[in-house]
């Protein structure tokens, strides 16, 4: 993970976005609590959330803060397993998936919407998956319509809605989604 290499925070309009650190995990654990108990993400809840939040394809992570406080979160990871972006974008674009890189884990306490910090975390992201040489992607359920806002709103390209089985009697329909190609 890279998350350990000096960086300079990235700024908000009112709050700050940094590598997360295992410190941070507890935090994390009570935001995302709060995030399921107000808007249902994750739609299942993790039988261990520090670890839902620690994938082993993860390749980085951070948290954004407002004032001083954990207030957020976001992932950068590998494609696995399940991630259905992947393999649309891949496809549609005529590469296999090892190029893509996976933003997850996004979640930002109820009480600190509004003021840019789930956009600084997209951001930081994808210039982390460009550093990389990867393409951003993501899936969102269909049903968070308050994820998909963002999405669409920071530019990302929907690529396809898919269905998938995560349970034998749970389907849910996913909306997959490509980062914007860089400005040139």
């Amino acid at each position: 993970m890279r998350t350990n290499e000096p960086y300079l925070p990235q700024e908000s309009p009112s709050g700050l976005v940094r590598p997360r650190t295992d410190r941070d995990l507890d935090a994390c654990v009570e935001v995302l609590a709060a995030v399921h108990r107000h808007s249902g993400y994750p739609v299942n809840w993790p039988e261990h959330p520090a670890d839902w939040l620690t994938p082993r394809s993860l390749l980085a992570s951070w948290v954004a803060e407002f004032d001083g406080r954990v207030v957020g979160h976001l992932g950068l990871s590998r494609a696995a397993e399940g991630d259905a972006a992947p393999g649309v974008w891949a496809a549609r674009a005529g590469v296999d998936v090892d190029v893509t890189t996976v933003v997850g884990r996004l979640f930002v306490s109820p009480a600190a919407r509004g003021h840019g910090l789930g956009a600084a975390l997209m951001a930081r992201a994808v210039e982390e998956a460009r550093a990389l040489g990867l393409h951003p992607v993501l899936d969102v359920v269909d049903s968070d319509t308050a994820a998909t806002a963002l999405y669409e709103r920071l530019g990302w390209e929907l690529l396809d809605v898919v269905e998938q089985r995560w349970a034998p009697e749970q389907v849910v329909s996913l909306r997959c989604y490509a980062a914007p190609e860089p400005s040139r």
